[in-house]
């Protein structure tokens, strides 16, 4: 608009931050993660119960595969994309993000991950190992109850600003790691692959984080 007798400024605060961190060349990774995932439901078929439906089919593994001498290159992968996000954000040289807890879910098709919160921790993040077609996007809901009990009206046949969304869907691609704040309400869809067998089945990894203090250094 001409001959505006103000200034006009928009700022941004209190962001809700989503890291995409896509690994290069993930094949030889993610299909010795298969072996091993798999090998992990044979060993524990009944898993356990969390925002999976394991009536519908899910299985989720325990928590503790970062201990695990098989995931360790994972591990490897996690931990350098937290350093990068510590320095990122400008966290204390002190202290460093650790995994607190880490498991793997396998959903075949009809299954869904409820929407939930990682409640403990500071970070969470899902790595997609492999992800056929429809196999079930993530969405991230909008925090703030407000903005969803009292939404604007916008221009229609209008792509908002992606500040104004109220919900994120991200389609899951094989050795993409998306790491968000814990108290973040996420859930996955159905999955509705037409794959055949295994070949349809949504596999990931997931992991809670934490900052730790480092350790001090012997002169």
């Amino acid at each position: 608009m001409a001959n505006e007798d103000f200034n006009f400024t928009r700022r941004m605060y209190f962001p809700t931050m989503v890291f995409q961190i896509d690994l290069k060349n993930p094949e030889k990774l993610n299909e010795s993660l298969i072996e091993k995932i798999y090998n992990e439901r044979i060993r524990d078929q009944k898993g356990i119960s969390r925002s999976n439906i394991p009536a519908l089919g899910g299985w989720h593994s325990h928590n503790d595969l970062h201990k695990a001498d098989d995931y360790a290159e994972m591990v490897s992968r996690i931990n350098q994309a937290t350093a990068r996000m510590s320095e990122n954000l400008g966290y204390a040289d002190t202290h460093e993000m650790r995994i607190g807890t880490m498991w793997s879910i396998i959903n075949p098709p009809g299954c869904v991950n409820k929407a939930h919160v990682h409640p403990g921790c500071l970070w969470s993040g899902v790595y997609y190992i492999q992800a056929p077609e429809k196999c079930g996007n993530i969405e991230f809901i909008e925090p703030r109850t407000m903005h969803l009990m009292n939404q604007a009206k916008f221009q229609p046949n209008k792509k908002r600003p992606k500040e104004c969304w109220t919900k994120v869907r991200f389609t899951p691609v094989p050795g993409r790691m998306l790491i968000f704040p814990s108290w973040l309400y996420h859930s996955v869809d159905t999955n509705e692959s037409k794959e055949e067998g295994n070949d349809a089945n949504r596999i990931i990894i997931s992991f809670n984080l934490n900052q730790v203090k480092k350790p001090n250094k012997k002169k």
